[in-house]
């Protein structure tokens, strides 16, 4: 029976010691995307800043349509960019929060054939 609770004792301890280090590997991923988010936001708010800025410098219409043609192409390649970021840190935070539990899987894997 002492053997059974150690077996148990241990068990309960791999289990801890998965989930700590899957809870890290996510926390570590999140504090990444977090930090893309805030420099995408800050890149847009200082691009978006500089154009209006332009936009009441421009002389004609038809340098105001220069100027809003260029941010919107701008604005879109950067958002495009930022959104293949986050799509990475997200497969990113899938892959390293399932990572840990594959050696319990293939424990039981094992145990059940």
């Amino acid at each position: 029976m002492f053997t059974q609770f150690e077996d148990f004792q241990k068990l309960g301890k791999e289990n801890v010691d998965v989930a700590v280090k899957s809870f890290g590997a996510t926390t570590k991923t999140v504090q990444a995307l977090a930090t893309e988010t805030a420099d995408f936001s800050k890149k847009s708010f200082e691009h978006s800043s500089s154009v209006i800025e332009k936009l009441v410098g421009a002389k004609s219409l038809d340098k105001a349509i220069e100027i809003q043609s260029a941010y919107v192409k701008d604005a879109y390649e950067g958002f495009v960019a930022y959104a293949s970021k986050v799509g990475e840190l997200y497969t990113a935070i899938a892959k390293d929060t399932v990572k840990p539990y594959e050696s319990i899987i293939a424990k039981a894997t094992a145990a059940a054939k």
